[in-house]
């Protein structure tokens, strides 16, 4: 297949990437879809909070440095399917708010360059496509849509129901996480989803979470066209004498070194590495870097504020598949703060094996595991501003480094204030009274970094796409502003972050994309 000439090479089997294959595999177009990792083995494994959480058994087995030059082993994943593999599956979009510039307490975010109304009906088509269950008119942030979620919200736990119900009394508008999950509440013995404890951070055994393996790639390559190569890492990228286009796609599998060619090159292996491959593929015409005459090619990396909080009670939480409640009240503000806060809601159910990973201060008479069976696991998100100075850079071997230091942080320490607040005005239990909670715990999966939690699962914004060369890597397609047949569709190509899961927005701009794609191959 080396030297094969194909009319578009895809580097990345993830959200972007695995969904771009997934809309141009139909068009009958010689497509090659590079994964440098392989299909993610399914064993008993997946299930195991020890193996997952603890060993990091699927986790990448590489070290990066941060800007401080002390290393970094980044909590990413190569597998085809890429991140979603392990994601939580919580599929929100950006709120219309977000796509304007926004004012911060600590900055202004950006306006981007096309509009939410660009991007909605994308949105709806990647809500299909990853099957998210959902209802609509519950948060009081969401922006206007044109069709209803295509699967019914995933309903409550009784604990979760009645922490819903608490907040409702207090004045807030709580909502069903949106999820994509192939979840079946009215027919419980044919649903894929069994409503596991192990679903966020942890790969479904049972395929049933809506990742981009099963949902994209897979389906793909039901098609002869589409071609998948595993285990296939993209060394660099070649251009053309004039550097007006990429000519050969290098990949080193295994021992051996290969070259391929395509009209069209889409690059899609996440933030940090998609700037990482752009930079080492630095030529003549190209000296710093591929698409990056502006300087921005690796700046503005952004991951999001994020902390998860427990909230401990003398009574035990039952709840197996906690991740089914969220709000969005201070998403924008709050009464007593004219700045964005960001967004609560919560993490899978913890448990004793994972809390080891990044221990909280034990609450007196309480083991790591009695905390675990005792918590309400809470996720809290604010938006951080891209920063110039937040970047991915290559050392000299050629080995990422992540330079990062968070900014912003007064709305999300408000946001923490917020929760609390909320916390002590539960319901009074009927064993122990209001005595019932004991306060809220922060767990850090990073004691020692000042990283974003899960590492960089939120990874965005090192190409940002815009209307100006001299601001931007790409333009309101995703294609590189300096090279015809560059593109690409990961989260690198947000101007900000938001407060949400990047990933709903990332499956949407790639089908957007795709359509510009194939109106260009035709």
């Amino acid at each position: 297949m080396a030297n094969q000439k194909y009319d578009v090479i895809i580097i990345g089997s993830g959200a972007g990437g695995g969904t771009l294959a997934r809309h141009l595999a139909p068009s009958g177009k010689n497509i090659l879809l590079l994964e440098r990792g392989d299909y993610l083995p399914r064993e008993q494994d997946n299930w195991s909070p020890r193996a997952v959480n603890g060993a990091g058994k699927y986790q990448a087995k590489e070290t990066w440095h941060d800007g401080d030059g002390k290393e970094l082993y980044p909590h990413t994943n190569y597998w085809v399917g890429g991140n979603t593999k392990f994601y939580g599956a919580a599929l929100f979009r950006l709120r219309r708010e977000d796509f304007a510039e926004l004012r911060h307490y600590g900055g202004n975010s950006p306006a981007w360059p096309i509009s939410y109304e660009d991007l909605e009906p994308y949105y709806t088509k990647a809500e299909q496509l990853y099957q998210v269950h959902g209802t609509r008119g519950e948060d009081p942030t969401e922006p206007l849509t044109t069709a209803l979620y295509p699967f019914p919200a995933v309903s409550h736990e009784p604990r979760i129901q009645q922490l819903s119900d608490d907040f409702a009394r207090l004045g807030l508008k709580p909502l069903h996480t949106p999820l994509g999950v192939m979840l079946d509440e009215g027919d419980p013995s044919r649903s894929h989803c069994i409503r596991c404890n192990t679903c966020d951070g942890f790969p479904c055994l049972l395929h049933a979470k809506s990742d981009a393996e099963v949902l994209a790639v897979e389906p793909a390559l039901a098609h002869p066209n589409l071609t998948l190569l595993t285990n296939a890492f993209v060394e660099g990228l070649e251009t053309s004498a004039s550097g007006w286009e990429v000519t050969g796609v290098i990949v080193r599998r295994g021992d051996v070194t290969e070259r391929y060619l395509s009209d069209i090159v889409v690059v899609a292996c996440g933030a940090i590495n998609s700037a990482a491959l752009l930079l080492r593929s630095a030529s003549d015409r190209h000296p710093n870097g591929l698409a990056n005459g502006s300087d921005m090619v690796g700046r503005h990396y952004m991951g999001h504020l994020n902390s998860v909080l427990m909230a401990i009670s003398k009574c035990p939480n039952p709840t197996v598949f906690q991740k089914t409640l969220s709000f969005n009240d201070f998403y924008l503000g709050a009464p007593d703060w004219e700045y964005p806060l960001g967004h609560i809601s919560f993490v899978g159910k913890l448990d004793g094996e994972t809390l080891k990973a990044g221990a909280p201060a034990l609450v007196p008479g309480f083991t790591l595991e009695m905390m675990a069976q005792h918590s309400i696991d809470f996720w809290l998100t604010s938006e951080d501003l891209p920063d110039p100075e937040n970047r991915v850079t290559l050392d000299h071997r050629g080995n990422i480094v992540l330079s990062y230091r968070p900014n912003n942080e007064e709305g999300h320490r408000r946001l923490i204030a917020k929760l609390k607040d909320l916390m002590r005005q539960q319901s009074a239990c009927a064993i122990h009274g209001h005595d019932c909670h004991q306060g809220l715990f922060a767990r850090n999966l990073f004691a020692d970094q000042r990283i974003p939690l899960a590492g960089v699962a939120h990874q965005n914004g090192t190409i940002r796409f815009g209307l100006d060369p001299r601001t931007s890597a790409l333009d309101i397609h995703c294609k590189a502003h300096e090279i015809d047949n560059l593109y690409v569709v990961d989260g690198s190509f947000f101007p900000s972050s938001g407060a949400v899961n990047p990933a709903l927005t990332i499956m949407a701009n790639a089908l957007r994309v795709g359509d510009h794609l194939l109106a260009r191959l035709k």
